[in-house]
């Protein structure tokens, strides 16, 4: 039974092997993966930790504060024998204990706005992880794209070295025939030797990009890594028909960088009203609680009778009052108020920015269509001149150095609808984080 199931853990581990070497990674899986492994999304998650902690730190400040303390002392040496009246060397112990308590009652309202600001950085953190992640899965998008784009080119051009090598073998019998020169077949036999070249370097960028992908995502196994390759055909276009004001009315209030922007006011205003509060004197109650016990206590009395009867309260509230403090608080006024300015510009240019980006984004997209549109258009236009110079050429109306030319005019119009085609896609899913969609909705 022993050896059964140590063979069932042996078979599950070899099928498990299998089935993550064969898996195929799509878009979503990867900006899922990517959220959550990588480095700086798992620093800015902890720099939002780090916030609610500080936050924790600001509701401290407005609690009361309980210490404990407790001494235990030997003392050795002269002393006074309180019943003769006479120095007398001995030794003995001596302990002492208390506790203590403070609350502050009022310091210009500064723990407050520190609670506040804890609050709102808070929110900032969590902004900045939300721009994070954002901007990861934009990057992931291009990565994937680009691995797509090279498999695309490397299809486009294994076809057509395939009619290239279809091309070879008429253009041999038409030079054994005697109706073409020997210099058209060497011409088709440079033709291939060239798309052999491409391929190599075409499958040479595929592993590259796929490699780029995969340290993108913290994998480390990269030599099995593969992402689905098909159903990309359909381009969805709904973002992009819709109006830029629209667009950019929704970045406003999606995008983190402008919620960024306006936390920074917040925390800059809270800032100035926490320097000022140093204006205002602090007002705190405070209790205190002691007693001691001596092994020669004069009265002979025991441990328990001493420290209920020797122990003592304090309790009462300070008032600190600033008088003058050399314009350290005015100035650091004055400082904050200057950084409250700053942060108000920085928060105008961020829409500013978000709003050109916006455009800039719709505009890209707009003109990726359009010379997507352009690249199908003189592909069809290649493709007809290629098969009337192919018709040409195969009853002898044209030299195989023409028909190369216009062979090689098809294939660079097949790689540049490749681009245009993903890089569109590309264009499109900007626009899509732009509009408010979650970086691990993003789809192809």
């Amino acid at each position: 039974m022993k050896k059964i199931t140590i063979i069932a853990a042996l078979l599950g581990l070899v099928f498990s092997a299998s089935a993550q070497e064969g898996k195929k990674w799509t878009l979503r899986e990867c900006v899922e993966y990517a959220l959550e492994n990588n480095i700086s999304v798992k620093q800015s998650e902890l720099d939002l930790e780090n916030a609610k902690l500080n936050k924790m730190d600001a509701i401290g400040n407005l609690l009361p504060t309980l210490n404990g303390n407790a001494s235990y002392t030997t003392n050795t040496g002269a002393s006074i024998n309180p019943t003769t009246n006479q120095f007398e060397n001995e030794t003995f112990s001596s302990f002492t204990t208390g506790a203590s308590s403070s609350l502050t009652l009022f310091d210009g309202l500064r723990n407050i706005r520190q609670l506040q600001r804890a609050k709102l950085s808070r929110l900032a953190s969590q902004y900045q992880l939300e721009k994070m992640e954002s901007d990861i899965a934009l990057a992931v998008a291009n990565s994937y794209l680009q691995v797509l784009l090279n498999k695309a080119n490397l299809e486009a051009i294994k076809s057509q070295n395939e009619v290239s090598q279809e091309q070879l073998e008429r253009t041999q019998n038409l030079v054994d025939a005697g109706t073409l020169p020997q210099g058209d077949l060497l011409e088709i036999k440079a033709t291939i030797a060239n798309e052999i070249q491409q391929i190599v370097v075409a499958e040479n960028n595929i592993q590259i990009s796929l490699i780029s992908l995969a340290q993108l995502l913290l994998i480390e196994d990269y030599e099995t890594f593969q992402i689905v390759d098909e159903g990309y055909e359909v381009i969805s276009t709904e973002i992009a028909d819709l109006a830029p004001q629209e667009i950019i009315r929704n970045a406003q209030s999606s995008r983190p960088e402008v919620k960024i922007a306006e936390k920074n006011v917040e925390l800059a205003e809270k800032d100035v009203e926490i320097a000022r509060g140093s204006y205002y004197p602090t007002l705190s109650a405070f209790f205190n609680y002691n007693t001691r016990y001596s092994d020669n206590d004069f009265l002979n009395r025991n441990f328990t009778d001493q420290l209920w009867q020797n122990d003592g309260l304090g309790y009462g509230v300070r008032l600190n009052v600033p008088i003058f403090n050399g314009l350290s608080v005015r100035t650091n006024v004055k400082r904050n108020k200057i950084n409250l300015q700053r942060t108000e510009y920085q928060l105008e240019q961020a829409k500013l920015d978000l709003e050109s980006n916006v455009y800039q984004a719709y505009v890209d997209a707009k003109g990726a269509a359009k010379s997507y549109e352009a690249a199908l258009s003189a592909l069809e236009s290649q493709e007809l001149a290629f098969e009337y110079a192919t018709d040409r050429y195969e009853v002898g109306l044209t030299n195989a150095f023409d028909f190369s030319q216009s062979k090689q005019r098809f294939d660079n119009a097949k790689i540049n609808v490749n681009q245009a085609k993903y890089d569109y896609i590309f264009k499109l899913k900007v626009l899509e984080l732009y509009f408010g969609v979650a970086p691990e909705d993003i789809k192809l």
